[in-house]
C-alpha cells in the first residue's frame, strides 16, 4: 500500500499550469513514487541538501527528464504521508528556489501533516 499523498496549494496551482498531456505523466510518477517515496536505494526519490545556499535537507525530488519537470516533496514518516511541495520546470535551479520559498513560508511544518489530500 502506498503512502498518503498531500499537496500544498502552491504546487496544486503549478500542476494546473502544466499542459494536460504532461499532467498525466506527472500524476503517474507521483503515484508510482508514493509506493516507495524514500530516497534511493529504498525508493524512487533523490534527496536534496544544500542547493544554491538553501538548506533543503529532508526534501526529496523526482525528476522527469523527458518532459523537463521536477517534483519536490517531504515525508511525514510516522504517518506515511508524502507532502508534494513543488511541481515545476527543471529550468536551472528554479524548482529549488520554489522549494526554499515554500520552506520559508511554512517552516518545519512542511515535515508535518498540514496540507490537503491530493485531488488532481
Amino acid at each position: 500500500m502506498g503512502w498518503e499523498i498531500k499537496i500544498c496549494k502552491e504546487a496544486q496551482k503549478d500542476y494546473y499550469k502544466i499542459d494536460n498531456s504532461i499532467r498525466k505523466q506527472v500524476l503517474a510518477g507521483i503515484m508510482k513514487a508514493s509506493e516507495a517515496p524514500l530516497p534511493y536505494p529504498n525508493g524512487y526519490g533523490k534527496p536534496l541538501g544544500n542547493k544554491n545556499g538553501s538548506n533543503l535537507t529532508g526534501f526529496i525530488k523526482i525528476k522527469y527528464k523527458r518532459i523537463g519537470i521536477r517534483v519536490v516533496y517531504t515525508l511525514v514518516a510516522s504517518d506515511h504521508i508524502m507532502n508534494i511541495l513543488v511541481i515545476s520546470a527543471r529550468e536551472d535551479d528554479y524548482c529549488y528556489e520554489l522549494a526554499a520559498m515554500i520552506y520559508e513560508k511554512y517552516g518545519d511544518s512542511v515535515f508535518k501533516d498540514i496540507f490537503e489530500n491530493l485531488k488532481l
